[in-house]
């Protein structure tokens, strides 16, 4: 998503911290094999060791979400289930944000406000709703009450009914929010969310793009290992600043907006990992899925 190629300068970025288990789930081929050479290999340019990755593949295999064959680093192991792992991109979501980034998605000046009232003999399902408003964006304004810019009125309310709290959730929209004297938007989301934490992951995202992507266009071709640890660390970080964007409409966020410019170099990233990827067929599952988010997306859609 962009022409830059950026030099590498200053100290060298690095992901956020990366376990054992999640790498194993990022290594998991289309065909549900993790080769184990492979894994140690990875492991290693991670800095774990090999009595590291050798514990959790234990602890894997007892779980049963792996089985296991063979020994030491020509072992194979085989997801027993969908293992796609913590750092697989939300499609929808991710490409909610990229339509932000075009100016695609438009802030039509509507608040989404969420209220319940939920009794402490249902806390469990309380607290997954409060949990599910603050995954989808939204901002606590006072006990049982919650604001979102996006429109994810229909996703909170398929979750209430799954939770059996449909009758205690009151939903509203309003163009006219005030928060004790405050009611200017963009100050507003400033109040409500916590933008300066947001921006700092978005930087480290665009430090650690910037860095992989100038490795990338350098001269020298990079191994398979190092191809592998690149897109990992690279979904890692991405997963790191995209969980917490609660995605508000540019309309709301300062200028520039760090996460624009992280979301861009972490595309052109990608596209060039996988332009010297040329093993496809043996590739992980994490290069399609972050192929299918970063795809274009024509018709608008909320996050969920």
């Amino acid at each position: 998503m962009t022409d830059e190629t950026p030099a590498a300068t200053g100290p060298e970025p690095t992901a956020p911290g990366i376990g054992t288990r999640t790498l194993v789930f990022a290594l998991v081929r289309e065909d549900g094999a993790v080769d184990a050479g492979e894994l140690y290999a990875v492991a290693e340019a991670l800095g774990m060791t090999d009595q590291q990755v050798r514990l959790c593949i234990k602890r894997l295999v007892a779980e049963g979400r792996f089985t296991h064959e063979g020994r030491g680093r020509k072992a194979r192991l085989h997801a027993t289930a969908d293992a796609t792992g913590a750092i697989a991109p939300d499609v929808e979501y991710v490409r909610h944000a990229y339509r932000q980034d075009r100016g695609l998605a438009p802030w039509d000046g509507t608040w989404h406000l969420f209220a319940f009232a939920i009794p402490e003999t249902a806390r469990q399902a309380r607290d997954a709703l409060r949990d599910t408003l603050v995954h989808l964006g939204a901002a606590p304004l006072q006990g049982g009450l919650y604001v979102s810019a996006n429109a994810i009125g229909d996703v909170v309310d398929a979750h209430a009914r799954h939770l059996d709290v449909r009758s205690s959730l009151t939903r509203l929209t309003s163009r006219d929010l005030r928060v004790g004297d405050e009611d200017a938007p963009d100050r507003l989301a400033a109040l409500l969310w916590p933008l300066r934490q947001i921006a700092n992951r978005h930087e480290a995202l665009a430090a650690l793009a910037t860095d992989r992507l100038a490795r990338l266009s350098g001269p020298e071709r990079p191994t398979d290992t190092e191809l592998l640890t690149y897109a990992i660390e690279l979904a890692t970080a991405f997963t790191t600043a995209m969980a917490p964007d609660p995605l508000l409409p540019p309309e709301l966020l300062p200028r520039p907006w760090p996460g624009s410019r992280a979301r861009a170099l972490a595309a052109a990233c990608w596209e060039a990992l996988a332009e010297r990827d040329d093993r496809a067929p043996g590739r992980p599952r994490l290069f399609r899925l972050y192929d299918d988010a970063l795809a274009p997306s024509s018709p608008a859609a909320p996050p969920s």
